[in-house]
């Protein structure tokens, strides 16, 4: 019972500031991903028929969505990476398969 509580006790607890944190960045990415979805389900069922230029505006408006459906997934990567638990501390659990 004493491992069980020192692995407990090595394990980091986010903040309720970093979980609210975590909770906004991961709101947003859920946001911009359905819309540059969405976007992305646009232009491509536009391909064949509407103009050049509102082709070319279904494009921009998607490439919008993209970078901000990037920056979003760059800012969580940034979170996780500086909360992140050194690999030293993790535990590795070896699995074992059935026996053949």
């Amino acid at each position: 019972m004493r491992e069980l509580n020192l692995a407990a006790a090595r394990q980091a607890i986010l903040s309720r500031r970093a979980l609210q944190e975590l909770s906004l960045l991961q709101a947003r990415l859920r946001r911009v991903s359905g819309l540059r979805r969405t976007a992305l389900r646009i232009l491509l069922a536009s391909r064949r028929v509407t103009t050049a230029v509102a082709q070319r505006e279904f494009w921009l408006e998607f490439f919008r969505l993209d970078q901000e459906y990037r920056a979003a997934v760059r800012r969580l990567a940034q979170f996780c990476a500086a909360h992140a638990e050194p690999l030293d501390d993790v535990p590795v659990r070896r699995v074992v398969g059935p026996e053949r």
